[in-house]
């Protein structure tokens, strides 16, 4: 009867093994996640892997991604101009927004080349950047006299000449 005991606890644990380390994965998921808002931000946030499964719902308007698996830190927070943008981005598309968008990135970045939004390799302009935020426009040339030098101490717009433009704003 003991060796039955043990065969079944053995069992029902490794059974549920799989779903324990699954949440755990999910719960480190949505921290980094939301590391990239506001506490008020997160808290009512919807939290969606790079797969498009929501791993917590939300119903603020906020979507945060956590880091994807090819950077080191990249988790961010997307109103939805941002996540029309980001579509249109990661399919190589048309972008085509209506309206300002705003992107939290308060845990930073690993970085990104301040120039090709497709660069994979550090670049001449590789930008690594701290807490910040990003703004879209509907229009790019809207952006026209805002600096393109991370360096100068403020904002600066990112991929500038292509229509995936934005404006980064340091927040240190």
């Amino acid at each position: 009867m003991k060796r039955v005991r043990i065969l079944l606890a053995t069992f029902v644990c490794a059974a549920s093994m799989p779903s324990v380390l699954i949440a755990q994965d999910h719960r480190e998921m949505i921290k980094d996640a939301l590391s990239a808002a506001t506490p008020a931000m997160g808290m009512d946030a919807t939290v969606v892997d790079w797969e498009n499964n929501v791993l917590k719902e939300g119903d603020n308007g906020w979507t945060c991604f956590p880091t994807p698996e090819q950077f080191d830190n990249a988790p961010m927070c997307l109103d939805e101009a941002w996540l029309t943008w980001a579509q249109a981005w990661m399919t190589k598309g048309d972008v085509s927004i209506d309206k300002v968008g705003i992107a939290y990135m308060l845990a930073g970045d690993s970085g990104a080349s301040n120039s090709d939004p497709y660069a994979e390799d550090k670049t001449d302009d590789w930008v690594v950047a701290g807490p910040h935020l990003m703004i879209i426009v509907p229009d790019p040339a809207m952006l026209a006299g805002i600096t393109t030098d991370p360096d100068h101490g403020g904002p600066w717009v990112m991929w500038q000449g292509t229509e995936y433009a934005h404006v980064m704003v340091p927040l240190r």
